[in-house]
């Protein structure tokens, strides 16, 4: 009879599958983890104390960098927070607008998920897939912002500017004919709205595809079905919020229960799981793409119908408009002052959470009346989640472990932040 050899393995930390700088200690038992140990710090960024000593507009891009898969949703966390602080008034331009990106950013995170998890698993068509949707998504964020990835668009008060009229365009070059160029610029002949609205009439036959890859396709049933089971006690107990929650049968979203921007003002629908395994969790995460697409939908028809603000026209708090300040010495002084020393937040503390991709991601600030926070604390999602990870794996086999991985949706940057 063969021996059971007991192996303690490293996992990581630069480890393909590890979706961050993680190095995992496992204990087997053969192939079987008896226990997992996850080590963190090897990314620490020092978020929250270099927030500390940079005015509350300066930390703003900080906040990208923290899930570097969700930008605009971290930035929303951090103004709503200062929001908050401030106790100021949003314009409802501005909130739609804040929504809409959000769930934009839901659609960049779940495809992100999806294609590496899916990677993970043994299948490479479904990267391929999801990764020529987030070209599109990208696209958006770069015509508001400039920027495909840190954007930087939400700010106190409102958002950076409004949505622009034009698309950018492809152009011909010596590898692409004028020919295929124009078919691709096909759909970038109108506004940015009317870019959204051709992706959002698209993108049900793209989840539909992804589904006809995985839902029911066995050898992604055997990688997922019962592995990673978190009961609904377990899952509050470990603090498990977003999907990872939703999957366990617990309807708890923070657009629907603490609702902020203008989720009151959409109708979208919460779905749940019933065994809590990673399988419901995928299936969480599918269905909410599909919400999220309603969402956009529903935005970008109220703002098409209602111009507006998009920031408070408080010069203390927000820039003036540009062509004011190249006349007018008053709005020079303002916007000089503003990205010099920044504003003055008043004395007192808040905590504005949100419904992130990944789960409950909070900011909370103590004010100590200056220009700067005196102290900055950041509730990621996923630092509960991978502290729940050495239960969720125990007992299971070694190539088990990967997809658990996967299923939590973890990025590094919110974890060793």
């Amino acid at each position: 009879m063969a021996d059971i050899k007991n192996y303690t393995l490293n996992f990581g930390p630069q480890h393909p599958a590890a979706h961050g700088v993680l190095r995992l200690v496992l204990e087997l038992d053969g192939e079987v983890v008896q226990r997992a140990d996850p080590h963190i710090g090897l990314l620490h960024r020092a978020t929250e104390k270099l927030a500390e000593h940079k005015t509350y507009i300066q930390s703003l891009p900080y906040m990208d960098r923290l899930d570097y898969v969700s930008m605009m949703s971290n930035e929303e966390a951090y103004c709503l927070a200062i929001e908050k602080l401030l106790g100021i008034e949003v314009p409802l331009r501005a909130k739609y607008i804040r929504t809409m990106f959000a769930e934009i950013t839901r659609l960049m995170n779940h495809l992100m998920w999806l294609g590496s998890h899916g990677n993970d698993c043994g299948s490479s068509t479904i990267l391929i897939y999801c990764f020529r949707e987030r070209e599109d998504l990208f696209d958006m964020y770069e015509a508001v912002s400039g920027a495909r990835m840190h954007a930087a668009y939400f700010r106190p008060g409102g958002v950076y500017r409004d949505l622009p009229d034009t698309m950018p365009q492809y152009k011909a070059s010596p590898v692409r004919s004028a020919k295929s160029t124009a078919a691709r610029n096909a759909n970038r002949q109108g506004s940015l709205l009317d870019f959204i609205d051709d992706f959002c009439r698209r993108f049900p036959k793209y989840v539909d595809e992804y589904e006809i890859l995985f839902t029911e396709n066995r050898i992604w049933k055997q990688r997922t079905v019962g592995i990673g089971v978190l009961s609904p006690e377990r899952a509050l107990n470990l603090g498990a919020t977003g999907p990872m929650l939703r999957g366990s049968g617990i309807a708890w979203d923070l657009r629907k229960t603490q609702p902020y921007d203008a989720y009151d003002r959409v109708d979208f629908d919460v779905p749940v799981g019933k065994t809590g395994d990673s399988y419901d969790r995928y299936l969480v995460r599918v269905e909410e793409m599909r919400q999220s697409n309603r969402i956009i939908q529903q935005c970008s028809a109220w703002l098409r119908a209602n111009p507006g603000p998009v920031i408070v026209d408080n010069y203390k708090i927000a820039p003036p408009p540009r062509e004011r300040m190249k006349f007018g010495m008053e709005d020079l002084i303002h916007h000089f002052k503003l990205f010099t020393e920044g504003f003055r937040v008043p004395e007192g503390e808040a905590y504005a959470a949100i419904e992130h991709p990944k789960g409950e991601f909070g900011i909370y600030i103590v004010s100590d009346g200056a220009n700067k926070p005196y102290r900055l604390k950041i509730r990621a999602p996923g630092f509960a989640h991978l502290a729940a990870f050495n239960e969720m794996t125990r007992g299971h086999m070694l190539a088990d472990a990967v997809a658990i991985i996967g299923t939590l949706d973890i990025v590094f940057g919110e974890i060793d932040r």
